[in-house]
């Protein structure tokens, strides 16, 4: 039987640092129920075919041949013996969507190099550089040596691969090597800490799951929704996939025996009755000697101000969510609500599982908005300075939150590409935060100024840009408070973006950077005509 039920007196492994919610074995109807949640996800390509992920395999397998003849080159260059040189091993270790089992067609594998002692960090970014260069089959590679987990980007024979390197104390790094042993770590530098960081979360969050397929499918749908309803955003202050994969596990341990269609409607149901900041744990942290700091806010006053503490399961113990606002949460556990009431009605047989991917009409929910605009003269300038301007939007949505008079600031994880009448002198890329303002009692009307919360978030940016020596000229950023019947002078043809209901114009803008040419009186005048004061006209009960 493809769903074997667990006989009543069998004792059962526990899983969690709770005991189970319900130990109750998959029913007929929740086979079906599953086999159609998979139906359902199939037009969205979640799932890639077999002659795909053996292309995958035969990728990671020469990349791993590569990285060996690499370190056994580099050996040699450093004068170890020859005989030592030619056994020194080395290896590619998977991590993310890629090693849990969930990613998409298309999707980029995470991976790190695991290294012997006589490699050092500059060598990888150095030699190894160099190597991936001369391989024909390898295209669009870069580096990126400051970030907090330091990263070779590349294409490999059509394959997306983000590389981190880990060098080990070890003389030798053979095959059988296990990450998961703690004392791995002692004595490395951080970064090779954070760099198999990775690995040994993915591995443990799967070693903690009581079924992995039932983890996989309902993993896979919970992605693909939060996709959908458009928080799916590490860097703008939603979860990324490590915090939905852990979640997703927590649900699994709750409800042990249950199958995909089960696991999706409870996921929704312990997560909008979740009690934050209480955090998520899929096991009671463990000592150790090695004293590497780990999240307790018992120990770390900036733990305390954590609002939705996911904590991955590996030592050291971080935060996976230390982005998350309470603005972001607020939204995520609206959604968790919504996705209760959805598939409460699917398992009733009211609704299908497509309901519960339908997007989220996010250009309809808000009366008010702010319209965030990057521009720069140049492509490479513009992508440059698209990654700044994106990775501190999590800042205007502190800003605004800060403001007594503003309960939500929602910003909508893709950008967009300005219009065509933005005229003739760049590119540029747009974002819209929808705001919520608070009611105010006894007032006909109130007038709130947004223009210090914007000229403070505009005047970070170009610090830290000039900090960072990447502002270039052309490099521009500005924001405008627009109500929602304006939004259309934004987008390319009228009401077109905003009227979507199936979403796939607003999914094409994903990555969309556009060419287009850009002047900003356009801009101007909209934000004359609405820029930073706004009115809140007092609502009748």
């Amino acid at each position: 039987a493809p769903f074997p039920l667990l006989v009543s007196n069998q004792p059962q492994r526990h899983y969690g640092v709770t005991s189970p919610i319900s130990l109750a074995p998959p029913k007929d109807i929740d086979c079906v129920q599953t086999q159609k949640l998979v139906e359902a996800m199939r037009p969205f390509g979640v799932f890639e075919d077999e002659e795909e992920q053996n292309h995958r395999l035969v990728v990671l397998s020469k990349l791993n041949s590569l990285v060996k003849e690499w370190i056994s080159e580099l050996g040699e260059s450093k004068n170890l013996p020859p005989s030592a040189a030619a056994n020194v091993g080395g290896k590619i270790f998977t991590f993310g969507s890629y090693k849990l089992g969930v990613h998409t067609k298309g999707a980029d594998i995470d991976a790190v190099c695991v290294a012997p002692r006589h490699v050092e960090r500059s060598d990888f970014f150095q030699s190894f550089f160099e190597k991936l260069k001369h391989q024909e089959k390898i295209k669009n590679l870069r580096a990126v040596e400051d970030a907090y987990v330091p990263v070779v980007k590349f294409e490999f024979d059509g394959i997306e691969i983000d590389l981190v390197f880990a060098r080990l104390s070890l003389q030798t790094v053979s095959d059988n090597l296990d990450l998961g042993d703690d004392s791995r770590l002692r004595s490395l530098d951080i970064r090779c800490i954070r760099s198999l960081n990775g690995c040994r979360v993915t591995d443990e969050i799967l070693h903690l799951v009581p079924n992995k397929e039932n983890f996989r499918l309902t993993l896979r749908a919970i992605k693909l929704w939060a996709k959908r309803r458009g928080i799916y955003s590490n860097i703008l202050g939603f979860l990324g996939g490590v915090s939905w994969a852990m979640l997703v596990a927590r649900t699994c341990q709750l409800y042990p025996n249950a199958l995909a269609s089960t696991l999706v409607n409870k996921f929704f149901l312990v997560f909008s009755k979740w009690e934050w900041p209480n955090p998520v744990l899929l096991k009671q942290p463990e000592e150790s000697n090695l004293n590497l700091p780990v999240w307790d806010p018992r120990v770390n006053p900036s733990d305390r101000y954590h609002v939705m503490p996911i904590i991955t399961p590996a030592y050291p113990q971080q935060n996976s969510t230390y982005n998350v606002s309470t603005s972001t949460r607020a939204v995520m556990v609206e959604e968790f609500k919504h996705g209760l009431a959805v598939t409460n009605e699917i398992l009733q047989g009211k609704s299908d599982w497509s309901k519960l991917f339908e997007p989220l009409n996010f250009f309809q929910k808000y009366k008010h908005y702010i319209v965030l605009t990057a521009s720069a003269s140049t492509e490479e300038h513009h992508l440059e300075w698209v990654g700044l301007v994106e990775s501190k939007i999590r800042v205007l949505v502190g800003n605004l939150e800060r403001n007594e008079f503003i309960t939500i600031a929602h910003v909508k994880p893709q950008s967009f590409p300005g219009n065509q009448e933005l005229c003739k002198h760049g590119y540029v890329s747009m974002w819209f935060l929808g705001i919520v303002f608070r009611k105010v009692e006894n007032a006909e009307s109130v007038n709130i100024d947004l223009t210090y919360v914007i000229q403070s978030f505009t005047d970070t940016v170009y610090r830290q840009a000039n900090n960072l020596n990447v502002l270039k000229e052309g490099m521009k950023i500005e924001a405008a408070h627009v109500k929602r019947k304006h939004l259309h002078y934004f987008f390319l043809s009228g009401n077109f973006f905003l009227t979507s209901s199936d979403g796939n114009c607003l999914d094409s803008s994903r990555d969309a950077d556009s060419r287009t040419p850009y002047n900003s009186s356009s801009l101007n005048k909209m934000s004359k005509l609405d820029t930073s004061t706004t009115e809140i006209e007092r609502l009748a009960p």
